[in-house]
């Protein structure tokens, strides 16, 4: 009797609940950021999607499974864009989801299967430098900016902070990686790999401590008054811009008496070029002359004396508009411009995409403060905040205190207002300055050098102005100073993995035997008679 025995070849079906595991593991660090702001969440929120890719059947399998969460992660950190974008935040989380898959391959590589002692402290290395390879890549403004990024979760945390002035945000973010590594590898791995896991913890906690103990600390060397204004939300229709005005120049009135040394207005608080419309102008100066300080305002218009719509901070004193002024540089993809418009263009017709493309300024300024010599702003506009090398840019140029003018009106009852406010903590302890975070509707926000908060915030229900009196530093941190090194350290260990793995593919190429050609089958005259006979 023969007994067949068949094999099937055909792939294992892999459950479909993976799939909607991938994308929800990878949403779960939105809750480490504002509103929510479960800082200490960071810490494990990563783990369950390490587990899930550490036991992905093949890479093509982790490969997906990290697109599909890196998906998932930046819908939920931007899921109050979708009123704007509608649709298109769908096909703006998938085009950055695919940033995750270099990542996910590395948490498969190093801690699928049973990793060893080296395996896993090469994974506390390598996985937290994949982690930050994607959120450089979307740091890029033409890909949404550095809005998000893993370490900004952690901005009320002090020893955080002290950890972003040494290494910015991106040595914030590599230790919080580190961290939920070291924990999935505690969970899942045999004795060598655990005691590497424990290790790196330990490792991270001495790092952030020696930080806390020796790195430079801001000197406070006076201090500057501030008022801000926020003249909360105004109903739209053709005359907004006008009420708007009013309505800053109402609160700043009440100012006068109080002898602040300067008055912030939010982002697009003036909606008329002040060389077309003297009048605007007039009415600033004169209330510069009445509270007795610089106005610094923010002009949303058209030029007159160049093409295109530009944001511009505007310096106003009381003899008039000082010469001083920034146009904003970098522009919020849609918001204020719409990439490739001959593409997608079509935007505009499914959400509040800009109609007409904003015009970029070409480089920073510096503004002298009348009346203090000692002090020189450094104005950014909105968004700008989220990029660390603005900020560090302005310091090393001379900055004293760095002005944020924003407006997030159209997120009023989103994240979006507290998102933003968060990043001016971080960009003040990068630089060892204060920040001033000021905006139309809220939150509008004051940070000491350290990155500690200043006085109260002004939630989005506020109409208001209020004085802050806001430390002045000497010094320079090591961020400054040496700037994105985390980064650099980063991408050569990733540089020398892959040095290392092209060179041990090229030596297993070249030592593995290549099979002699097999010789034809001979043929013989008995076989060749056999064949004629049947």
């Amino acid at each position: 009797m023969l007994t067949v025995f068949t094999v099937s070849t055909a792939p294992k079906r892999v459950p479909w609940w993976r799939a909607v595991a991938a994308v929800a593991s990878g949403a779960l660090p939105c809750l480490a950021f504002p509103a929510p702001a479960l800082w200490w969440f960071a810490y494990v929120a990563l783990v369950p999607w390490i587990l899930l890719l550490r036991s992905a059947p093949t890479g093509r399998r982790a490969a997906l499974e990290g697109w599909l969460g890196g998906a998932g992660f930046v819908f939920a950190v931007h899921h109050w864009l979708l009123p704007s974008l509608h649709v298109f935040l769908f096909a703006l989380a998938a085009l950055l989801g695919l940033l995750w898959i270099p990542w996910a391959l590395l948490v498969r590589e190093f801690l699928g299967g049973r990793p060893g002692g080296i395996r896993a402290g090469t994974a506390l290395v390598l996985v937290p430098a994949g982690w930050l390879l994607s959120e450089l890549a979307r740091s890029w403004n033409g890909l949404g900016g550095p809005w998000g990024l893993l370490g900004a979760s952690q901005w009320q945390v002090a020893p955080a902070l002290r950890l972003a002035s040494v290494g910015g945000v991106w040595l914030v973010g590599l230790l919080v990686v580190a961290v939920n590594c070291a924990l999935a590898l505690i969970v899942t791995a045999p004795g060598a790999a655990r005691a590497a896991a424990l290790a790196g913890v330990a490792g991270c906690a001495v790092l952030t401590g020696a930080v806390w103990l020796w790195a430079p600390r801001p000197e406070v060397s006076g201090v500057l008054r501030v008022a801000v204004v926020q003249p909360g939300t105004v109903e739209d229709g053709p005359d907004a811009a006008e009420r708007r005005f009013a309505a800053g120049e109402r609160l700043t009135g009440i100012l006068a008496g109080l002898r602040p040394d300067l008055v912030v207005w939010g982002e697009s608080s003036v909606g008329e070029d002040l060389t077309a419309r003297p009048d605007l102008a007039r009415r600033l100066a004169a209330l510069s002359a009445r509270v007795g300080a610089p106005l610094l305002v923010n002009v949303d218009a058209r030029a007159t004396d160049r093409p295109g719509i530009r944001k511009s901070a505007v310096l106003v004193g009381p003899a008039g508009p000082t010469g001083d002024r920034y146009d904003k540089m970098r522009l919020v993809p849609f918001g204020e411009y719409v990439p490739a418009r001959e593409l997608l263009g079509w935007a505009t017709s499914v959400g509040k995409a800009a109609d007409e493309n904003r015009v970029p300024g070409d480089a920073q300024v510096l503004m002298a403060l009348p009346g203090r010599a000692d002090v020189r702003l450094g104005p950014l506009v909105c968004f700008e905040s989220a990029f660390p090398d603005m900020s560090r840019r302005l310091v090393r140029d001379g900055a004293s205190v760095l002005i944020d003018q924003s407006a997030t009106s159209s997120f009023q009852d989103g994240w979006a207002p507290a998102q933003h406010a968060s990043l001016s903590a971080l960009r003040a302890a990068e630089t060892g300055r204060p920040e001033v975070h000021a905006t139309l509707t809220g939150i509008s926000a004051v940070h000491g050098p350290s990155g500690e908060r200043i006085g109260s915030a002004l939630s989005t229900s506020a109409r208001t102005a209020r004085v802050y009196e806001v430390p002045l530093a000497r010094g320079t941190t090591l961020y400054v100073r040496f700037g994105d090194w985390a980064v650099g350290a980063a991408l050569a260990a990733l540089a020398a993995y892959c040095a290392v793995a092209g060179a041990r593919t090229v030596r297993d190429s070249l030592r593995t035997p290549v099979p002699a050609p097999s010789a034809p089958p001979a043929r013989t005259v008995r076989g060749s008679a056999a064949r004629r006979a049947r």
